[in-house]
């Protein structure tokens, strides 16, 4: 879907909404298109309609939220675009996805072996580090809302990888980042960047031989039926990042803007209550099936993975910034070997 299309698909409804004007009548309620990639059930959809609930709630019914859930209203590639375009009105999408818009800082958050544990990432989401690369998303009409904790990739694929050794040749899926790139790269392996919706049928068909996720979406998105082995390596992180259309946002009225800074606050401590129990019990689940053989790495195995790509976090500094990379590893405590 291309930019042209992107607005004539949008609405009169959502156009209004965009402009932070109420459509119609006065006591019509205000719209937010709320839309992700991901399944319903999965903890970003899970979090998606407590906002839903709370939002309707906290506004007193002068906002209605709709959710459209497994790139139902927009890919992954296309949804930022519909954003800054006023046609849809909020997203949550992964960090990796505002490198290529122009901000190469949150492409830091991709760095492998990044964060050690789940407080970690909560120290970043908490710090002044995380409240500046925000405000720099507003130059592009995008307004950062708050951080989600998604947790730890493990690596699927059609072979065992548990030396580093083993990565050589394999097609992976990645995300479009340019750190996820160069990590891939240094593994040996051949990255491939695709859309979410699109990685099912290219696991299926053989255009890629694995992926790194997390459990959760594997399970959800099914992975598992077209995989053979996962390695629970925990060498990335997902996060997400809950944006708004900026004007959208600031020209909403004040107690309206309150009651959904209220709703969002609260939505975002149940996505991260509730994201590491779902990511466990996916896990379990997909040993279940009798589908996957699920494995962990011995501590020389990691350590090959580790080794093979800490050199990215060097050769990225141009890219991200010196100074980030240094922030970043004094707020998550990284200690570079």
């Amino acid at each position: 879907m291309n930019r042209r299309e992107i607005m004539k698909g949008s609405t009169a409804l959502a156009a209004a909404a965009a402009t932070g004007i109420r459509p119609a009548s006065a006591q019509a309620p205000i719209v937010i298109k709320f839309s992700h990639v991901v399944a319903a059930d999965a903890p970003k959809g899970k979090a998606s309609d407590r906002f839903k609930e709370l939002a309707e709630k906290y506004t007193a019914g002068k906002v209605k939220v709709e959710i459209y859930a497994n790139s139902t209203l927009y890919k992954d590639k296309e949804e930022l675009e519909a954003l800054q375009l006023g046609a849809v009105q909020l997203l949550a999408p992964s960090t990796s996805k505002f490198g290529p818009l122009g901000f190469s800082e949150f492409e830091a958050l991709d760095l492998p072996f990044i964060f050690h544990d789940e407080a970690a990432f909560k120290a970043f989401a908490n710090s002044a580090l995380a409240k500046q690369m925000f405000a720099k998303l507003e130059t592009k009409g995008v307004k950062g809302l708050a951080y989600w904790d998604n947790g730890f990739h493990v690596m699927g694929a059609n072979k065992q990888i548990r030396n580093v050794k083993d990565f050589q040749g394999l097609k992976l899926r990645i995300q479009g980042s340019k750190v996820l790139d160069a990590t891939t790269k240094a593994w040996g392996a051949i990255p491939q960047v695709m859309a979410f919706s699109e990685v099912y049928q290219a696991l299926q068909t053989g255009v890629v031989d694995g992926l790194e996720n997390v459990p959760s979406n594997f399970w959800t998105q099914k992975f598992y039926e077209v995989i053979k082995y996962i390695a629970v390596s925990h060498h990335g992180h997902l996060s997400y990042a809950v944006v708004s259309n900026n004007k959208f946002w600031n020209e909403l009225p004040p107690d309206v803007r309150q009651g959904l800074e209220k709703a969002l606050a609260e939505s975002t401590e149940y996505f991260n209550s509730i994201a590491k129990k779902e990511n466990d019990d996916a896990l379990e689940d997909i040993k279940k099936t009798g589908k996957v053989q699920v494995y962990p790495l011995t501590p020389q195995e990691r350590k090959s993975w580790v080794d093979a790509v800490l050199p990215v976090h060097k050769d990225m500094e141009k890219r991200i910034g010196k100074d980030t990379i240094a922030a970043l590893y004094k707020v998550v405590d990284f200690k570079p070997a």
